[in-house]
């Protein structure tokens, strides 16, 4: 018979269990029971995958929770950068480019997080506060500022904080999606923020009175421009406040307001505190030095003298030069009373001295001589600004400018270079004596590429010769791209003496003027001595004569086309991908090629010594837009030929190796921009670092500047000393 499973038990064999054991054998399918009213059964699984929320939308990965559709925004489609070449478009991406706008302009959708990133609408407004425990006012307004955020809907509150208000200002409520009553999702949007209505969020009502600049040109973009400002209100609390700032007393506090007091039977003022309620933060700073003779070496050690108006105390301190090399503990003197005199210390049983006897910082002027601390004698050689405002406004003395007190710099002695001894070069000697541990010395690679295979030959005879040596002639040649020199004496017949090599080539002393050979050594009808043989000079080739009536003469002339068709299969044995190549030779990276990095690039490949005419003429042929800088696109065309060209054979076309002075004057103008954008670059990269990597340092940077000004932007001058006054 069928089990209330709805399966049918099988025909159980011969040999099969009977009884007990054989029902409880039996397996039930929990899944195929009916659905009795009032039960449930657990629903099993065999699969439990995990869902995909990672997509891409656009063009864009995204994280996609299930069932959410991200927020996208119409944007104007970015340029297109596909290269086609020499092929016409596909019927697909000419479809594609067709999709335009009724008013002109392509259009994409992006993501709100990414079209909308740092995107804040900014409102400010005010709401009433009831005020129930004090008769003096009903009621209190708060000034609010409304940030919306467009990438995700969000708000956010905050109360700029007001000195002595006695109320927890900051932030009011934290960010997150305001509850909106005239939106179809039940959220605040951007169109129910209006300059002029009111907000009501959590039972509060927020009178919106004023936006900034970003926040009107967003709505006006949006074809709903926002009202005119409106000004706050102003309650009990605030024009009290702003009625101290403004308003004073009726009469100045002088000696005879104070006499009448005192007369009258009142008026007895504390007179220490009422030079501290007068002269707070107060002091007068001047510049002094003291010349330190109790070392063993003469040293002016700078100081600063503060004399403080609001208790009449002096603080001394010490300016340390930079490596000066004693312990950073900058107060030699700590705050307080400082005796005329000699420094004597008092017994608590000892009697307070007079006031006349204590150090009055009004009594100094620039140029004066002080002594204090017994035997520290300091001269005053100048004096900040206010200290010269308060001696011309409150004394009616004008301090002298500021006196130059700066020694003159030490000259240090230098030990005389030791006689070249004969062994190795004589730079090899050099490094052994300018270093502790001799190090191989330096090629000037520059000189190298310039002077490359450039040798000044001149014919000479001995200046005293002997009997036998009146015949020979030397020939004596300077390589001026290492300034050695080398003598050869050319075989004639019948000399009797055995030519050839006189003098090994290397780096040698002209001993009539005891420095190296240079080329004015070389000038007909001079003289050189070298090795104890004296020369006299008879004549100079005309490779020579030529060079020295013009040192940038080229004497080489070179084949445009022939160049440029070396450098093009020079460039491609350097690398198999085009990229490689054009990073090879774009040193800074910044995506262009300009004309030193060009000059530089034939440098490499064996020409060094090319006309700066011929080199920018050479870069024209590969600049196609002519505007002085070799772009990675303009590279690759004048590198390589075209994938599919239309006729058969086609070659480049031919080189325009004319001087152009507007492409030149161009490709100078990008070499400067591109050394300025290189130095802002670098100049940011320093300030995101100052920012970055210190703790707290946009906080100091921000408390600084609010002590500078008020506004909104900041002037270079005022940037640079925030910059110094927090150590940058």
């Amino acid at each position: 018979p069928p089990l209330a499973t709805g399966r049918v038990r099988p025909a159980s064999p011969p040999f099969a269990p009977s009884g007990p054991s054989a029902a409880m054998a039996a397996t039930v399918d929990m899944r195929v029971l009916p659905n009795l009213p009032g039960y449930s059964l657990p629903q099993e699984k065999e699969r439990h995958p995990r869902g995909q929320t990672f997509n891409q939308v656009n063009g864009v990965r995204m994280e996609l929770s299930r069932g959410e559709r991200p927020k996208f925004v119409k944007a104007i489609k970015p340029v297109e950068t596909w290269r086609t070449g020499s092929l016409p478009d596909s019927h697909t991406r000419a479809t594609f480019k067709q999709a335009v706008a009724e008013d002109g302009v392509q259009q994409c959708e992006l993501p709100a997080w990414d079209a909308f990133d740092r995107h804040v609408l900014r409102f400010y407004g005010y709401f009433k506060e009831a005020v129930v425990e004090s008769n003096l006012e009903n009621s209190r307004v708060r000034n609010v500022v409304i940030y919306y955020y467009l990438e995700d809907d969000t708000c956010h509150v905050i109360e700029p904080r007001e000195d002595n208000s006695g109320i927890p200002q900051g932030q009011l409520l934290r960010r997150h999606r305001f509850p909106g009553n005239h939106s179809e999702s039940g959220y605040l949007k951007p169109e129910d923020l209006r300059v002029g209505e009111d907000l009501s969020v959590y039972g509060k009502t927020i009178k919106i009175t004023d936006a900034d600049p970003f926040t009107r040109s967003y709505f006006e973009q949006a074809g709903m421009p926002q009202g005119t400002a409106e000004a706050a209100e102003a309650d009990a609390f605030r024009r009290t406040r702003e009625a101290m700032k403004e308003n004073s007393a009726l009469a100045p506090r002088s000696y005879e307001k104070i006499y009448r007091e005192v007369m009258l039977g009142g008026g007895h003022i504390n007179a220490d505190m009422q030079q501290f309620l007068e002269n707070d933060r107060k002091v007068l700073r001047f510049f002094a030095i003291m010349d330190d003779l109790q070392t063993p070496q003469f040293e002016r050690r700078p100081f600063i003298l503060l004399y403080f108006l609001a208790d009449d105390t002096v603080e001394i301190r010490e300016m340390y030069p930079l490596n000066c090399g004693r312990d950073n503990f900058p107060i030699f003197f700590r705050k307080g009373k400082l005796a005329i005199g000699d420094y004597k210390v008092m017994g608590p049983q000892a009697q307070p001295r007079p006031r006349k006897d204590f150090v009055d910082g009004r009594n100094w002027s620039v140029g004066m001589t002080i002594t204090l601390l017994t035997n520290n004698r300091f001269f005053l050689y100048d004096a900040d600004d206010f200290t010269r405002e308060y001696f011309a406004n409150e004394l009616g003395t004008e301090l002298e400018p500021r006196i130059d007190v700066t020694l003159p710099e030490r000259a240090v002695t230098r030990a005389q270079t030791p006689p070249y001894t004969g062994y190795g070069t004589w730079d090899d000697s050099m490094s052994s004596v300018t270093h502790l541990i001799p190090k191989p010395p330096q090629k000037n690679f520059v000189k190298l590429f310039q002077h490359e295979g450039k040798i000044l030959r001149a014919k000479a005879r001995f200046a005293n010769p002997k009997a036998e040596d009146v015949d020979r002639v030397f020939v004596i040649s300077y390589f001026m791209q290492d300034d050695c020199v080398s003598i050869h004496e050319p075989p004639q017949r019948n000399l009797g003496i055995v030519t050839g090599r006189f003098l090994e080539k290397a780096v040698h002393v002209n001993q009539l003027t005891g420095k190296f050979f240079t080329p004015d050594d070389l000038v007909p009808g001079g003289s050189v001595k070298v090795y104890n043989h004296e020369f006299h000079i008879l004549d100079v080739d005309e490779y020579t004569r030529k060079l020295f009536e013009n040192p940038n003469h080229q004497f080489n002339t070179y084949d445009a086309e022939s160049v440029l068709q070396k450098l093009r299969e020079s460039m491609r044995q350097q690398f198999p991908l085009v990229r490689d190549v054009f990073r090879r030779f774009d040193k800074d990276h910044d995506g262009v090629v300009s004309a030193g990095e060009f000059k530089e690039c034939l440098e490499k490949f064996g020409f060094a010594n090319l006309p700066e005419d011929f080199v920018l003429g050479l870069m024209k042929n590969f600049d196609g837009c002519r505007d002085g800088q070799i772009s990675y696109n303009e590279f690759c065309d004048a590198l390589l030929d075209e994938d599919f060209p239309v006729g058969m054979l086609k070659t480049k076309a031919p080189v325009d190796s004319r001087p152009d002075p507007d492409f030149a004057e161009r490709a100078s103008y990008k070499v400067v921009e591109r050394s300025e954008t290189a130095a802002v670059r670098k100049a940011v990269i320093a300030l995101g670092n100052i920012v970055a990597k210190r703790e707290n340092m946009l906080t100091r940077i921000i408390k600084e500047f609010r002590h500078i000004t008020h506004e909104d932007v900041a002037t270079l001058e005022q940037v640079s000393a925030v910059l110094l006054a927090t150590g940058n």
